[in-house]
């Protein structure tokens, strides 16, 4: 037994004259403790994955899922693994090993307590905000957060005391070796996209937060998938220079005091006109809310990124003039509502959503706005925590801007709805009876209720819009409200709806480009805002896509706006619709995906000054 001890627990390498059984058993015994510190660091960031939040269900879940398990176990091994192989020493290659898991796991742990929002690789870039950000919080240390540190403490110790073989540097080079071509061979399948959709632990969680979708597949695993976006992929042929200079080509613009007005802006879930397909039969006007307030508007047509959902597309190209939409910041990023803010400008909004829906609660502060009211922090007390529909919000909304409008400095709100998101019933209709809608009784009894129940919803929400611009045509303050759909709505599995009324989403054409793609806007004053914008902002817009809506809005109130918003209006004159799936409109209304090689030029000048927008703060 002393013979036992004093081989495998205390001696660096085994003795002269050891049998070979004695001598792989010693290095056998480094090994297992070795691993299952590595494999005991792991466990421990799977069990601190779901924060304060969640309880065990979560970590439980995990083990549902043996490849989930293995992703987020595999990194701390092959690291420890590499780092004994450099240095010899068990106790600190497991202290190293340590420092990152736990470092990444507390740090997802309390972001999630503090912000609701995990810890993914763009953060390292940001440790500076980070700190800043931390100290307007109490960190706390939990039972489960006491407990991971008393275990990585232990281990170092156990590997310090029972684990000291230090092997020969053949033996440590390929050691660190193995470990190396291991972690290279895992590269694929942390970054596979397909990879990462087919694991999951999503038993207790909500498919619809980007949170909880990062929380259901652990720490580790999900930080490393997200490395590749944290590396910013430049257009190709960009040069940082070149898009410098050519913003520098434009002097951004003050607003002139007398020609500033209250700006409110809507954009309506899954909200369109129907009323141009000819097989609908409708009973009765659904869209004559709508028209009615077309018919004193500037309105016209955009044409979005996205059909059926991606919603935040459509908002953050509007707010940000990004033609891609894909605005999830980490840190202050410009966009126009920074602008607005810098002409002195009170910037907010409603979403009567939860403020994890896209991160919203998060990115909208990076891109400039003061307050944001969801559900958490204030639709609750009127839905006991349910998403409000349209009755509230609009009810809410009107009343929260006229009390904004009180304060000297003009506002800049904007508003996302949810009453329109789908998927609608297939065997009841929320909004009175399918007869009071539509006939169409070709279709089948379930397309007849989603049919009625969209159709229902958008009739209902125009009357509450109706109803706030009734509030805001009274007031004497200007107040310009712009109006938007963000995207076609679903209508059943596989468009099943639109296929029976025999509407043509095939894109082969103009026509059915226009029925996949685009939604209705409007811009729309009140007196005293017409009195200062000088007309009355009455006819047809142009049609044109999110990233341009609000370079129209500033056309209309004559603004000028700041650089990047002149360099895009160079591009919209002659490409009003910029399209990520790759086709154009041009200024003299043709689609096409084949540019001359001056059109050419001014689509690379919108991608390069609006990703150096993107990745320079400009305010």
């Amino acid at each position: 037994m002393r013979r036992f001890f004093g081989l495998f627990l205390f001696q660096r390498r085994p003795q002269p004259g050891d049998t070979v059984g004695r001598q792989i058993g010693f290095w056998l015994w480094n090994a297992l403790l070795i691993a299952g510190a590595g494999l005991t660091l792991g466990l421990v960031s799977l069990a601190l994955a779901a924060g304060k939040n969640f309880g065990w269900e979560i970590f439980r879940d995990y083990f549902a899922h043996p490849m989930l398990v293995v992703l987020n176990l595999l990194p701390p091994l092959v690291f420890i693994a590499l780092l004994y192989g450099l240095l010899g020493r068990a106790w600190l290659a497991c202290l190293i090993t340590a420092l990152p898991v736990m470092a990444l796991s507390f740090g997802n742990y309390y972001k999630l307590a503090f912000r609701d929002d995990p810890v993914i690789a763009t953060d390292l870039t940001l440790l500076g905000e980070a700190g800043e950000m931390a100290e307007h919080y109490s960190l706390f240390l939990s039972t489960k957060l006491a407990a991971a540190l008393v275990l990585a403490v232990l281990w170092v110790a156990v590997l310090a005391l029972f684990a000291r073989g230090r092997p020969r540097w053949p033996g440590r080079v390929s050691t660190a070796l193995a470990a190396a071509i291991a972690a290279t061979a895992l590269i694929p399948a942390y970054t596979s996209a397909a990879v990462y959709g087919r694991n999951a632990a999503m038993e207790h969680l909500n498919q619809w937060s980007s949170t909880q979708q990062y929380i259901a597949r652990g720490v580790i695993y999900p930080f490393l998938h997200s490395i590749p976006d944290a590396i910013p992929r430049p257009p190709e042929g960009y040069s940082d220079q070149a898009a410098g200079e050519l913003l520098a080509q434009y002097e951004s613009a003050d607003i002139p005091e007398d020609k500033k007005v209250n700006i409110v802006g809507v954009m309506l879930e899954a909200f369109t006109d129907f009323s141009a397909f000819e097989n609908i039969e409708f009973r009765q006007d659904v869209y004559a809310g709508l028209h009615a307030l077309e018919a004193e508007s500037c309105s016209g047509a955009l044409i979005t990124n996205i059909f059926a959902g991606g919603t935040v597309d459509t908002e953050r190209g509007f707010l940000t003039g990004d033609p891609s939409g894909e605005y999830d910041a980490r840190s202050n990023t410009s966009s126009y509502v920074w602008y607005l803010k810098n002409q002195g400008y009170q910037v907010s909004g409603d979403h009567p959503c939860f403020g994890w829906f896209y991160n919203r609660e998060n990115v909208n502060g990076y891109l400039g706005f003061d307050s944001y009211r969801f559900v958490e922090n204030y639709y609750t007390r009127f839905t006991d925590g349910k998403v409000a529909t349209d009755d509230i919000f609009f009810r809410e909304l009107t009343a929260s801007i006229f009390e904004q409008m009180e304060a000297d400095a003009p506002l800049f709100s904007f508003s996302v709805s949810y009453q329109g998101h789908g998927p609608y019933s297939t065997d009841r209709c929320w909004w009175g009876e399918v007869d009071d809608y539509i006939a169409n009784h070709q279709l089948d009894e379930e397309s007849r209720y989603i049919l009625a129940n969209y159709l229902g919803s958008v009739m209902d929400t125009q009357h509450y819009l109706t109803q706030m611009v009734d509030a805001l045509r009274a007031s004497d303050e200007p107040i310009v409200l712009v109006v938007f759909g963000d995207h076609k709505p679903w209508l059943g599995n596989g468009n099943s709806v639109y296929a029976a009324l025999g509407v043509d989403l095939s894109q082969s054409t103009d026509e059915s480009v226009y029925n996949y793609w685009s939604t209705p806007y409007l811009i729309w004053a009140n007196d005293a805002a017409k009195s200062v914008i000088g007309h009355d902002l009455v006819g047809e817009g142009p049609t044109v896509s999110p990233c341009f809506l609000m370079d129209v809005l500033f056309e209309q109130l004559g603004w000028t706006g700041d650089a990047y918003m002149q360099a895009a209006r160079a591009v919209r004159e002659a490409l009003p619709v910029v399209q990520t799936s790759g086709f154009y409109l041009t200024a003299g209304g043709t689609l096409t995906r084949d540019l001359t090689p001056e059109q050419e030029e001014l689509a690379q000048q919108l991608t390069w000054t609006s990703y150096y927008r993107k990745h320079h703060f400009l305010y």
